[in-house]
Formats: structure tokens, C-alpha cells, sequence
């Protein structure tokens, strides 16, 4: 039986009658841009964060660049973010101009580490971004405190957390503004692009509506020089069949993160992750850490299981950001984990027998037989 690394045909079917009637509406109406779905679409999800404000955008990475921007952040400044993130997170900061600083992440959650955070500030550090990884939180309570004494906002890479809670709180709602990812692999998934951006602050809100609309308030009025990154009605009807659902979903994947937690206790050399305290997190990867990591992964490719790896290189060493100058050595948990990491199946409908397929597949893998 092979195990896919994310199956979405399953979680599809089970909205594909309320989005055929929701495209329905739309296809009928012609309203594919700006439609009242898409209204709709942000007012559920920040009710569903508990914030004032949702404005949706064309995807994640548009999503962070235009909180920046909204925030004046640009040429000449700083920005703190973890080396161990996906790069859009960096290259948010690279397109508005600002110089990315990395930082190195904690070595249980691989999270960025608040310490080297205090660390990094300096009289040009325009904003510190945290990374919600892996369905985790990050350690939100020292970066705020550190944020409030630097004078300088709270950016939430929120894109792998929805649904994800701080004693409670919802990840999204923690710092001054946070963007989010709706790329069909996400705990909230549309079916292409998508990415919001949310907020309490009301003048915030609409700085990023207004430059996420060539710069224009209202049509052929522009104040500003903007861009075109729009949410469209159609992924607006699909993300509203699935956030009704989100909770349920994120249940079935902490249940499907014990299951494997069970499951590998007793396998050496496998590392299972937990959660930190305080956090509810939502699994939107489950991942180990193995040694061989390389050698374990096309076995278990071989034997019919989709693993991954989120990530294979930490941010300053890709060849994008050469330019830092920040070789191997420079940030050592991040660089470790990167050759260490494995991105087990972790979907909702993720079965327990496919889970005992997938963990005995890694046992023999990790045991080289």
C-alpha cells in the first residue's frame, strides 16, 4: 500500500458539492474578481482569528511584502526572521528593499530562537518576523516584549498555522499584522494562489487593501504606487467550504500526530517532535529527525511512502542569499536540522493503517534494512 505525502482528493470530496454550487453562484453572476464571496471570505476568517481585519490577497509571499510595505518598512532597513523558514519569508524582505537578518532557531522546536532575536536588533531593525512553522506557534510573549522595547512592529509568517493556538490565542492574532498562505497544501487550502493579510489596525488594513489595488481607494483613483494582488472569487468560495471544516480537520491531524508519536517511541534513532508549552499546534507537517536522513528518504520512496523535506537548505546558505555572506557555521541548529529533517504523510484523512504502514516502512529504513 503506498501512502501519498498529501492526499487533497479526499479532503475535496468532502466539499466538492457546497463549492459546485458556490462556482455555481459565481459563474452565473460573472463576478470573479471582487465578488461578495470574497467579503465573505474575509470577514469569517477574521472572526474565526478573533481580529478586526482580513484582507485578501493573490498568495503568502504577496501577503508578506505588502504587510512590510503597509508598515513603511523599506530600503535601508533590517528585518529579523529565522533561517530555517521557506525563502518567501526572506524574499518579502528582499522586494521591499530591506536587508533580511537571519537568526538561529531553538533546537527542540526549531523555532525562532528569541534570544538570538534580542541579539540581532539594532537602530535599524524595522520589524521582527517570526515563523509559525510546521503548524507550531512561535515563542510570540519574548518576541513581543523585545519588539515593544525596540519600538518596532510584529510581522506573522502565519503560513503554516491556521487554526494553531498560544494558550489559547490564535496564531495570526499575536503581533501588529500577520500574512498567511492559501496554497492547496495548507491546513486552509484554496484550489491555486491565495494569501491574506490580517490586522487590528484599521489604517493598517487598508494601507495593504489600497496597495494591493494598484494603489487606488477607489477605480482610477491612485494615491500610491501599488500592485495587482487580489484574492479572486473563485478561491474565496473554495476557502469558505474548507473553513467550516478547519477545526474538525485540525482535530484529525492531532490525532494523527499522536498516532505517530505512539507508533515511533520505541524505534532508535528516530527524534518525534512535541509541542511547546502552551501551544495547540495543527501538524501541517509532521516531521522527525533521523540520522542517514538522506539515505532513509529514498527508502522509504522506495518502498511507497511520500516524505518530504521541509527544509533542505537553511536561508543564507541558498544561492539567492549568497550576498549576506553568511557561510556554513553561521547558524548551527538551523544548519544541523537542514541534514536532519524528515517530513513524515500528514494529511486529515491520513488513515491509522496508513500510518502503520508509514511508521514500520521507517523503522526498517532507519534500522538499513
Amino acid at each position: 500500500m503506498n501512502v501519498p505525502f498529501l492526499d487533497l482528493a479526499a479532503q475535496y470530496d468532502e466539499v466538492a458539492d457546497q463549492i459546485r454550487l458556490g462556482l455555481d453562484a459565481v459563474f452565473a453572476r460573472t463576478a470573479f474578481v471582487g465578488g461578495a464571496e470574497v467579503a465573505e471570505f474575509e470577514r469569517e476568517y477574521a472572526d474565526y482569528l478573533g481580529v478586526e481585519h482580513c484582507v485578501g490577497v493573490g498568495n503568502g509571499t504577496d501577503a508578506l511584502e505588502l504587510a512590510l510595505r503597509a508598515l513603511g518598512v523599506g530600503p535601508g532597513g533590517e528585518v529579523i526572521l529565522p533561517a530555517n523558514t521557506f525563502i518567501a519569508t526572506a524574499e518579502a524582505v528582499s522586494a521591499v528593499g530591506a536587508t533580511p537578518v537571519l537568526v538561529d532557531v531553538d533546537e527542540e522546536h526549531l523555532l525562532i530562537d528569541p534570544d538570538a532575536v534580542a541579539a540581532a536588533v539594532t537602530e535599524r531593525t524595522r520589524a521582527i518576523v517570526p515563523v509559525h512553522l510546521f503548524g507550531q506557534t512561535a515563542p510570540m510573549g519574548r518576541l513581543v516584549a523585545i519588539a515593544t522595547a525596540a519600538g518596532v512592529p510584529v510581522v506573522e509568517d502565519a503560513a503554516q498555522s491556521q487554526g494553531a493556538r498560544k494558550n489559547g490565542h490564535p496564531a495570526g492574532s499575536l503581533g501588529t499584522v500577520a500574512a498567511t498562505s492559501f496554497y492547496p497544501g495548507k491546513n486552509l487550502g484554496a484550489a491555486g494562489d491565495g494569501g491574506a493579510v490580517m490586522t487590528d489596525d484599521a489604517e493598517l488594513a487598508q494601507r495593504v487593501r489600497v496597495l494591493s489595488a494598484h494603489g487606488s481607494p477607489s477605480k482610477y483613483v491612485h494615491e500610491v504606487v501599488g500592485r495587482n494582488s487580489r484574492l479572486d472569487t473563485v478561491q474565496a468560495v473554495v476557502l469558505l467550504a474548507k473553513l467550516a471544516r478547519l477545526e474538525k480537520w485540525n482535530e484529525l491531524r492531532r490525532g494523527a500526530a499522536d498516532r505517530y508519536a505512539e507508533l515511533l517511541a520505541d524505534v532508535p534513532g528516530v527524534r518525534v517532535p512535541r509541542s511547546a508549552a502552551g501551544n495547540e499546534d495543527v501538524w501541517h507537517l509532521y516531521v522527525v529527525r533521523v540520522a542517514d536522513r538522506d539515505r532513509v528518504l529514498a527508502e522509504l520512496g522506495a518502498a511507497g511512502i511520500g516524505a518530504g523535506i521541509h527544509y533542505p537548505t537553511p536561508v543564507h546558505l541558498t544561492g539567492a542569499y549568497a550576498h549576506l555572506g553568511l557561510g556554513p557555521g553561521s547558524f548551527p541548529v538551523a544548519e544541523r536540522a537542514a541534514t536532519e529533517i524528515l517530513s513524515l504523510p500528514m494529511y486529515p484523512h491520513l488513515s491509522a493503517e496508513q500510518q502503520e504502514r508509514v511508521a514500520d516502512a521507517l523503522r526498517r529504513a532507519v534500522r538499513g534494512r
